[in-house]
C-alpha cells in the first residue's frame, strides 16, 4: 500500500494525517495498528483545528517532563488554568468517528490477539502514548489485550529495557529513549500493571544517570523519580521507594545549590504517600503541606488534584478533619469538573474522599464513595486489574465499619474474596497487598462466626481460618516495617480482638497491651488509634475478665479521646456508653447507670438527628474552589489550630 500523506476534512479545513494511510476501505487490507493510530491522530487533529477556530489555543500532546518547563505545562485546551485537562470529551468538538471500526475489531477475539502482537510494537504504541487526549479510550483498549491473555505489559518493558541496554552515545537517541520511558511507564502504572511500570522507569532511571550532570538531566532525572516513587509506594516496594526517595532528595539538593527552580508540587505529593504508606504521619503531613504551598494555577490539573488528596488523607491521620474535608471534597469537585464523572482521576479522588469519610464517622456515605469509584474502574479496567482489586478491598472494608451492628457482613465478605481473588492472580502469595486484604477478609470472618453460635464447628473453623488471615499479615507487616510501626500495631490489636473471640483472654489482653503501648510511643496517648485499641481492651476486661474497675477507667480514657476528636454524635460512643452501663451494673452503682444510660439515649437521638443531615458524597455539585482560595482556606486553618 502506498504510505502517502492523506488529506481529511474537518470543519471545511484541509490538514495531513501524519504520514499515515487512509482509513480501512473495503477493498483495502490495512493492520489494526494503523486504524487505531489513525483514531487517536485523527481527533487530535480535529481537536486542535476546532480548538484553534474557537481561539482556545493549540490541542497538547502529553507533556512528558513539567521539570523540565518550570512546571508550566498546557492543559489541552492550550490553558495554564486548573480546568479542563485530560478529558475525553471535554467540548462539543468534531471529531472523526472511527468508534465502529475501533469496536469491531477491539473486541472480536481473533483481531484482540492481532491487535495485541501490534501494539507490543514499542515503536507504534509509543504514537498513541503521545495523544493524551484519548488516554481513557487507550486505557480501555489495554485492559482489554490484558484480559485476553495477551502479554502486550511485559513485552513493552522487556522491549524498552532492551532498547536501553543498547544506547551508547548518541544524545538524541537517549534523549528520545527517556521520553519514551517517562511516557511509557507512566501509562503502565495508570493501567495498573506495576511491576511492568517499574522495570521501565528503573530503566529509564539508570539511562537518566548515564547522562551528563547538569540541570537539564537532574530535572529528568527527578521526573522519573516521580513516576517511579509512585509506582513502587502503589505496589507496597518500600525498599526500593527508599532509593528512589533519596536519590530524588539528593537532586533536588544539588538543584537548589546551582539556583535551578522549578515546581515540585507533585513531587512532594509522592514523598507524603510514601511516608503515609508505612505509617510515618508526621512525615506525611509535612510533605503534603509543603507540596500544598507550591501547587498553583500552571500545574496539570492532575498533578494538583494528587496533592490535594494526598494532603486530604495526611490531615485524616493527624485528626485534622477540617482541613482534610476541605481538601477530599475541593479534590472531587476538582476531578470531576477538570475531567468527568467516568474518569480514573475521578475514581482515584472518590476514594480518598470516601477514607474521609470513613474516618470522619460518615460510614454511610463512605460506603457511597466506595462504590462509585468501584463502578468506574471497572468500567475502565474490567474484572481483573489491581486498581478494581483495591477498590473492592476499600469497599470490604467500609461496609465491614457500616454493618458492625448489624451483623450482615455477606456483602463485604463479597468484596473482600473479589479482591483476593483478583490479587492471587496477579501477585506473589506473600505480596504485603495481599496480606492487608486478608486481615480485611479475617475481621469479617470473625463477625460472621460470632453469630454461627449455633454451629460450634463452623464457629470454630470460621475463627481457625481468621487466625491464619491474621498471623499471615501480621509476619508480613512485621518483617516489612518491624514492631514499631502503627500497621503493625493495628494487627496486635485484631489479633488481640479475635484471642477474646476465641476465649483466649489472657493471649487477648497481652495482644491489646502491645498495641497500645506501640500505637502510644508512635501516635501520642490522645490519638484515635490508641482510644480504639483502649476501648477494646476495656470490653475484655468487662465482658470476659471481670475486672470491672480497670474496664471503668479504659472506658473513660476512650470516651474522653472520643468525644474530643469527633464530638457528642461518634458512632464509637455507643460501645462504650453500654459498657459502662454493664459495669456498673456489676458495681451496684445505680446512679452511674442512669447517668450513662441518659447519655446513651442521649447519643441515640443525637444521630437519628444527624443522620438526615448528610448528603450524599456523590451529589456534591458545588463548582471548585480557585486553588489560591483552597491554599488560602488550609493555612487559615493551620493558623487557627495553632
Amino acid at each position: 500500500m502506498d504510505r502517502k500523506c492523506t488529506p481529511i476534512c474537518v470543519e471545511g479545513e484541509w490538514s495531513i494525517i501524519l504520514e499515515k494511510p487512509p482509513l480501512v476501505h473495503p477493498t483495502e487490507i490495512q493492520t489494526l495498528s494503523s486504524i487505531i493510530v489513525n483514531i487517536f491522530y485523527c481527533e487530535s487533529i480535529s481537536m486542535d483545528l476546532a480548538a484553534t477556530k474557537a481561539g482556545i489555543g493549540k490541542v497538547e500532546l502529553e507533556e512528558v517532563n513539567p521539570y523540565l518547563r518550570g512546571g508550566i505545562v498546557e492543559n489541552h485546551l492550550g490553558k495554564t488554568t486548573p480546568s479542563s485537562h485530560d478529558r475525553d470529551s471535554n467540548l462539543d468538538l468534531p471529531v472523526l468517528s472511527s468508534q465502529a471500526q475501533y469496536d469491531k475489531h477491539l473486541y472480536t477475539e481473533k483481531r484482540l490477539c492481532l491487535l495485541g502482537l501490534e501494539l507490543s510494537e514499542i515503536d507504534i504504541f509509543s504514537r498513541l502514548l503521545r495523544v493524551s487526549s484519548r488516554r481513557q479510550v487507550l486505557l480501555r483498549m489495554f485492559q482489554s489485550l490484558m484480559d485476553h491473555c495477551t502479554r502486550v505489559s511485559r513485552d513493552l518493558a522487556l522491549c524498552y529495557v532492551r532498547k536501553c541496554s543498547i544506547v551508547k552515545s548518541n544524545p538524541m537517541a537517549r534523549d528520545m529513549l527517556i521520553d519514551l520511558g517517562l511516557r511509557l511507564g507512566g501509562f503502565l502504572s495508570d493501567s495498573g500493571w506495576f511491576s511492568d511500570a517499574e522495570k521501565v522507569l528503573l530503566s529509564c532511571r539508570d539511562l537518566c544517570q548515564s547522562t551528563d550532570a547538569t540541570p537539564r538531566y537532574w530535572k529528568k532525572t527527578l521526573g522519573c523519580c516521580h513516576k517511579l516513587l509512585h509506582v513502587q509506594t502503589a505496589s507496597c516496594n518500600y525498599k526500593g521507594a527508599e532509593i528512589t526517595y533519596q536519590l530524588a532528595i539528593e537532586i533536588l539538593d544539588k538543584l537548589q545549590k546551582v539556583s535551578e527552580t522549578t515546581n515540585f508540587a507533585g513531587l512532594f505529593a509522592e514523598f507524603s504517600a510514601l511516608h503515609f504508606s508505612r505509617s510515618d504521619y508526621n512525615e506525611a503531613y509535612k510533605w503534603s503541606t509543603e507540596a500544598l504551598r507550591h501547587v498553583d494555577n500552571e500545574l496539570p490539573t492532575k498533578v494538583t488534584v494528587d496533592v490535594l488528596r494526598h494532603g486530604a488523607k495526611a490531615c485524616v491521620v493527624k485528626r485534622d478533619f477540617k482541613k482534610a474535608g476541605l481538601l477530599a471534597r475541593q479534590a472531587v469537585n476538582l476531578s470531576k469538573d477538570a475531567f468527568n464523572s467516568e474518569h480514573t482521576k475521578y475514581a482515584d479522588a472518590l476514594v480518598d474522599y470516601g477514607f474521609y469519610l470513613l474516618n470522619f464517622d460518615s460510614v454511610q456515605q463512605s460506603v457511597l464513595a466506595y462504590e462509585t469509584a468501584l463502578d468506574i474502574r471497572r468500567e475502565i479496567f474490567g474484572k481483573i486489574n489491581l486498581h478494581v482489586a483495591i477498590a473492592h478491598e476499600d469497599l470490604a472494608y467500609a461496609l465491614y465499619v457500616h454493618e458492625y451492628s448489624s451483623g450482615r457482613f455477606l456483602k463485604a465478605r463479597e468484596h473482600a474474596e473479589k479482591a483476593i481473588e483478583i490479587m492471587s492472580r496477579l501477585l506473589p502469595e506473600n505480596h504485603l497487598m495481599l496480606a492487608s486484604v486478608k486481615r480485611v477478609k479475617a475481621l469479617i470472618l470473625e463477625e460472621i462466626a460470632l453469630d454461627t453460635v449455633h454451629n460450634n464447628t463452623r464457629m470454630a473453623d470460621l475463627l481457625r481460618n481468621a487466625e491464619d488471615l491474621h498471623l499471615s499479615a501480621l509476619k508480613l507487616a512485621t518483617a516489612t516495617f518491624g514492631e514499631k510501626n502503627v500497621q503493625t500495631a493495628k494487627h496486635f490489636g485484631n489479633l488481640g480482638r479475635l484471642y477474646q473471640s476465641m476465649k483466649r483472654f489472657q493471649d487477648a489482653e497481652a495482644m491489646h497491651l502491645r498495641a497500645i503501648a506501640v500505637k502510644e510511643e508512635l501516635l501520642g496517648p490522645e490519638d484515635y488509634e490508641v482510644g480504639l485499641s483502649v476501648g477494646h481492651l476495656a470490653s475484655l476486661y468487662n465482658y470476659h475478665m471481670k475486672k470491672f474497675r480497670k474496664a471503668e477507667q479504659l472506658y473513660l480514657r476512650s470516651i474522653a479521646i472520643s468525644l474530643k476528636l469527633f464530638g457528642e454524635g461518634y458512632s464509637g460512643l455507643e460501645y462504650d456508653y453500654r459498657g459502662l452501663v454493664h459495669v456498673y451494673h456489676a458495681l451496684d452503682d445505680v446512679d452511674k447507670v442512669a447517668e450513662y444510660t441518659y447519655l446513651l439515649n442521649n447519643w441515640k437521638l443525637h444521630r437519628e438527628f444527624n443522620a438526615h443531615l448528610v448528603a450524599p458524597p456523590t451529589s456534591l455539585s458545588e463548582e471548585p474552589l480557585q486553588i489560591e482560595q483552597i491554599k488560602a482556606q488550609f493555612f487559615d486553618l493551620c493558623d487557627t489550630i495553632s
